[in-house]
């Protein structure tokens, strides 16, 4: 469940809706929204993923899985040559994985260094 947004209440009662600091606590307090979010779950800081081996679907599945793990930065291995270090760089600029990727720099020939989006965290918000 995600947290009850300014906007929301305003949808809900159809109006402009302004609330003060203290509205604001009282309807999270009513709604019990602090014990509905769902805590992070303990994810390690960096991961390495090697994708050495793995078919592109399986690739794909492997990186966004890890993207919206709530780790915060990766190594990822492509391989110096072949569709999956080309196919990674696409995914980057122009897929469903880049709002998840705050910046990806190659490390040497094969690999990038990434920096994700916390997601968990913003769901936590």
């Amino acid at each position: 469940m995600r947290e009850l947004t300014d906007k929301d209440i305003a949808d809900m009662i159809g109006a402009e809706f302004t609330p003060d600091t203290a509205t604001h606590r009282a309807v999270r307090a009513e709604l019990h929204l602090s014990t509905r979010i769902p805590k992070p779950v303990n994810v390690p800081e960096h991961a390495t993923l090697d994708l050495h081996m793995h078919t592109i679907e399986q690739a794909w599945n492997e990186i966004m899985n890890l993207a919206v793990s709530g780790t915060k930065t990766a190594t990822i291995i492509t391989g110096a040559s072949g569709i999956l270090k080309i196919k990674f760089q696409q995914w980057v600029r122009d897929s469903l994985l880049s709002p998840h990727i705050v910046s990806c720099e190659p490390l040497n020939n094969g690999s990038f260094a990434v920096k994700f989006r916390c997601t968990v965290c913003d769901q936590a918000r």
